[in-house]
């Protein structure tokens, strides 16, 4: 961690061709729950000037929804959560529309739920749908389906959203906005405080913050996007909407540098988006072939299955400590594999339990 944000340090990949922003409710709204169309403009001009391909996930559809429909705060159950959100997507997206539209910009509205980056021909589709909308000149708006989500809207957050979203797009850069301007060493209302110009992914930072309480992310949940961004090749900058136009020239904020590499599409959504579908409890020696070696996973190797899954689920391959080195395409039902379990492939018609080609190290 380095102390000292905004000092005029130029962030990695300031100036680059395609960037994600992640902008929160609590950046748009104003304390009555309704949108502020001076906040959303000056957003919208910093984007639309910034010389890069921008997509743009926003939260705020429900925030949008409050004062119109006379609540007073954020529901708290589904239903109503639901019915705020259908009333405020059409307000907020209709205020980027016009925002964007004083710079001849078109918006092209993009809802996605959970299954739309977990399932591979879903991510397809959503990466294939993002890509032709920015070779129009066309800037996505991207949100969570909020209207038909269930689970997610009550445990999910757009910062992970747009981690994955960065994924898709082959994003150069990652802009996680709210209303803190930096990633502070303690909690940022301590007079002592201090900003951190950078963090590694593996800081153990103080997350509390100091947010106006309409969105449902923090701090924490930032530097968790962060994280999954960055272990995908994409730095990722951390600061305040108000400061977007330095951001975008890359300075200020707090940046957490790549860690991993990019890879291919399919690898980031088998790495980063899949959702497991059960477990392959491996011996030492396999650990060691599939990730020093690179080979395929045979039934030899494997020493236990937990899950239910099918041919072509993903699965986690896990070492002998229990600590998952590897998600794989599985090529057999869970039933069917604790009958092959030990046995050699040579001189049988038994194949790899997951092949090379669909495994990624973790």
């Amino acid at each position: 961690m380095v102390a000292g944000a905004g000092a005029g340090r130029v962030a990695a990949g300031a100036g680059a061709g395609r960037v994600v922003v992640k902008v929160g409710s609590s950046s748009l709204t104003t304390a009555a729950g309704g949108l502020d169309p001076a906040r959303l403009g000056a957003l919208v001009d910093a984007l639309a000037t910034c010389g890069s391909d921008v997509v743009l996930v926003s939260s705020g559809a429900i925030a949008a929804a409050l004062a119109p429909l006379g609540l007073t705060r954020r529901p708290r159950d589904l239903a109503t959560l639901q019915a705020a959100a259908a009333v405020g997507q059409g307000a907020l997206v209709q205020a980027y529309a016009v925002a964007f539209a004083r710079h001849d910009r078109l918006v092209g509205q993009v809802l996605l739920t959970a299954d739309d980056v977990v399932r591979r021909l879903h991510y397809r589709n959503a990466r294939t749908t993002l890509e032709r909308l920015l070779d129009l000149g066309v800037v996505p708006v991207v949100n969570e389906n909020d209207t038909v989500a269930t689970e997610e809207i009550r445990f999910g957050d757009n910062d992970r959203l747009a981690a994955l979203v960065a994924h898709l797009v082959d994003a150069d850069r990652l802009l996680l906005l709210s209303d803190v301007d930096a990633v502070y060493d303690r909690d940022p209302k301590d007079p002592a405080a201090q900003a951190l110009s950078e963090v590694s992914a593996d800081s153990e930072v103080d997350t509390r913050s100091s947010g106006a309480g309409l969105g449902r992310g923090g701090m924490g949940g930032k530097l968790e996007a962060a994280r999954v961004a960055a272990a995908a090749g994409v730095p990722v900058t951390i600061g305040a909407a108000a400061d977007v136009s330095a951001l975008l020239a890359g300075a200020g904020g707090t940046l957490m540098k790549p860690t991993g590499e990019r890879g291919s599409s399919r690898q980031r959504w088998l790495a980063h988006a899949s959702e497991p579908r059960g477990r392959l409890l491996l011996d030492a020696g396999a650990v060691e072939a599939v990730l020093a070696r690179g080979a395929s996973l045979l039934p030899a190797g494997v020493v236990g299955v937990e899950g239910s899954f099918a041919p072509g689920d993903p699965v986690e391959l896990v070492d002998p400590d229990g600590q998952a080195v590897a998600r794989g395409l599985v090529g057999y039902a869970a039933a069917d594999l604790p009958a092959l379990l030990g046995r050699s492939t040579h001189g049988t018609d038994i194949r790899e339990v997951v092949h090379r080609d669909d495994l990624v190290p973790l």
